[in-house]
């Protein structure tokens, strides 16, 4: 499968998703335990995209990590962790 393919199976599945989602009608409390799933599945994405990097498998490496960020994201957007990406600090000490 080509880079291309690949970034269209992913593009047509998220935009599945965007058009049959259901918001939940209430707030959602997230958990110690389910916030550790999480870290754990990001944790194992990273571990991949290490793997398939080595293998020189980039187009799956690429996947992995932005599932991994992704994950890392939306958990900071859930208020259930604090982090900054190195690169973003950066940026702000150049300002």
């Amino acid at each position: 499968m080509s880079l291309d393919e690949l970034v269209s199976k992913y593009i047509i599945s998220a935009e599945h998703v965007f058009d049959n989602i259901d918001i939940a009608k209430s707030p959602v409390n997230v958990g110690l335990d389910s916030v550790k799933k999480v870290l754990e599945s990001a944790k194992a994405y990273l571990e991949d995209a290490k793997y398939y990097k080595t293998k020189n498998e980039l187009d799956v490496s690429l996947t992995s990590i932005a599932y991994c960020e992704g994950l890392l994201d939306a958990l900071r957007l859930l208020g259930a962790v604090k982090f900054e990406w190195p690169t973003r600090r950066k940026k702000k000490r150049e300002k």
